[in-house]
């Protein structure tokens, strides 16, 4: 994998910044180097991921669709390696890791560690029975990496309003959704018209049908971490 990561490695040793996730915290007292090898023939990377489901270099200052990860063979390559770090090293700080080989890659987020950031439509099979399909593609990893679209199961976070779709447990069970993509399906959620509700959506009008959501998401997100965590909106 490091054939695709970017040829200017830092090699200073780096405080890790806070993670701002709904329940995937860091300090900022760990330190690393990247392309360090604590073991012979081990070498350990430390990544980023923003809300935006763009990865980077951890240290790389400027963080921006320019100085981002974009092979899509990378991408896929890291993502579907992604799963909880489970190694006894920087698990407080970097709670995900992907395996490559001999390399250890050490991921904090934003927010959660897959980022759903555009709805794909597949053609129908050939006997054109199922009709066609919908996906949710996350991370850069277009129709390589995908979930099945459940529109019943988008949950919208009470204070944060971001929203949210079920992602696979290796990668923590709920993936955000981009906030483009979250503008463009905001217009389909349909809210109680009592007074005192709580402000979150009901249902979900979509393919002609109206759907109960079901809120199952909503245990990923403790109450008392939500309003500290995610401030000022799916926008932020």
């Amino acid at each position: 994998m490091s054939l695709f990561r970017t040829a200017a490695l830092s090699c200073r040793v780096l405080p890790a910044l806070r993670c701002l996730s709904a329940g995937y915290s860091a300090s900022r007292t760990t330190l690393y180097v990247q392309g360090q090898s604590p073991e012979p023939r081990i070498r350990e990377y430390f990544y980023y991921l923003d809300h935006q489901g763009q990865l980077f270099l951890d240290d790389t200052k400027v963080k921006n669709f320019v100085t981002c990860f974009k092979d899509k063979e990378f991408l896929v390559f890291f993502f579907s390696r992604l799963r909880s770090n489970q190694s006894g090293r920087y698990e407080e700080d970097f709670p995900f890791l992907s395996l490559c080989g001999r390399e250890r890659n050490f991921l904090r987020c934003d927010d959660r560690p897959l980022v759903f950031t555009h709805l794909l439509q597949v053609p129908a099979e050939p006997e054109g029975i199922m009709g066609e399909k919908e996906l949710l593609s996350y991370c850069g990893g277009a129709e390589k990496l995908t979930v099945p679209f459940c529109p019943e199961a988008l949950y919208m976070h009470p204070i944060s309003g971001r929203l949210y779709h079920p992602s696979s447990q290796r990668a923590g069970g709920a993936g955000l959704v981009r906030s483009a993509l979250a503008i463009e399906l905001s217009s389909f959620f349909v809210y109680a018209a009592e007074p005192g509700q709580s402000g979150q959506p009901t249902h979900f009008i979509w393919g002609g049908q109206k759907h109960t959501l079901t809120n199952e998401l909503a245990r990923f997100f403790p109450s008392e971490e939500g309003g500290s965590r995610h401030q000022g909106g799916q926008g932020k």
